[in-house]
């Protein structure tokens, strides 16, 4: 996964949280798909639909190779009291300093103890981690044994 690319999607999700939009679009990857299913599962975006450069679909629509560059994931925003549910998205590794962690790292983090330069996760604050068995929250890496990359701390 390249981390710039996160990085911009990271702040774009930001903005547009920050802007009350309803709707918002990212180029569709595996890598992007895993990040937003992540998001959705701990309830910072409501819905995510495929779609084209211009809209979700209404129907199914397979991915070929002829329409690839046009293909987009389109997220639900959530919104709760008029307040943004995800206030904050921001990237741990950066593309100059992949920071890996381990399973004693990240129960440290959950625990509310600092692990080598990221500081404790807050309550409601989730850190999502690129493992072998793909992207997941910090919690579901230490139930599967497993540690990764850190990718972005959301809340």
């Amino acid at each position: 996964m390249s981390l710039v690319r996160l990085a911009n999607i990271c702040a774009h999700l930001q903005n547009v949280s920050t802007a009350r939009l309803k709707q918002t679009c990212i180029p569709q990857t595996r890598a992007y798909l895993e990040v937003c299913l992540a998001l959705q599962r701990h309830g910072f975006i409501s819905s995510i639909t495929r779609g084209t450069v211009t809209a979700p679909d209404n129907i199914y629509t397979p991915t070929t190779k002829q329409n690839i560059s046009g293909r987009r994931l389109w997220l639900g925003m959530k919104y709760r009291d008029n307040e943004k549910v995800l206030s904050k998205m921001t990237l741990i590794s950066k593309p100059s300093k992949r920071i890996m962690v381990t399973v004693r790292d990240l129960k440290d983090l959950i625990e509310g103890k600092k692990a080598g330069d990221i500081t404790p996760l807050n309550v409601g604050e989730v850190l999502l981690v690129q493992t072998s068995l793909g992207v997941m929250d910090a919690l579901e890496a230490v139930e599967k044994g497993v540690g990764g990359l850190a990718l972005c701390r959301v809340n």
